[in-house]
């Protein structure tokens, strides 16, 4: 069972959220960022990859500041995207447990049917 995290807006459906290690953030870094529209930390993940560049561009210092920096993304990437989204706007309503993001999204629905509505909208 994985856990997910769902976030409320008015005029929204609901978004859901794991509770995992993110492949994509610590793969692509700032783009994944961009992807789920987290800007600031996507531009403050830019400088910290021009800074490792600056740096240790060559040797050992910068693939393991580099490779760093990627775990780090990696482990807290679905932070920074809640993160966010509570910028944005978006209220943390519930956590549900469920196998697949669909499975996920009927137990919502099963719980909160309004959400159903509304995410339809």
């Amino acid at each position: 069972m994985r856990t997910w995290t769902v976030h409320l807006r008015p005029g929204t459906g609901p978004l859901l959220v794991p509770e995992a290690f993110a492949w994509g953030a610590a793969l692509f870094g700032p783009l994944w960022l961009l992807f789920h529209r987290a800007w600031i930390p996507a531009v403050l993940t830019l400088c910290a990859q021009a800074a490792i560049t600056a740096v240790a561009a060559t040797g050992a210092a910068g693939a393991v500041a580099g490779l760093a920096l990627a775990w780090l993304l990696g482990l807290f990437g679905q932070d920074l995207r809640r993160w966010s989204l509570a910028r944005r706007g978006f209220v943390l309503s519930h956590v549900v447990a469920a196998a697949t993001a669909d499975a996920a999204t009927m137990r919502l629905y099963t719980q909160r049917p309004e959400l159903a509505a509304e995410g339809m909208a």
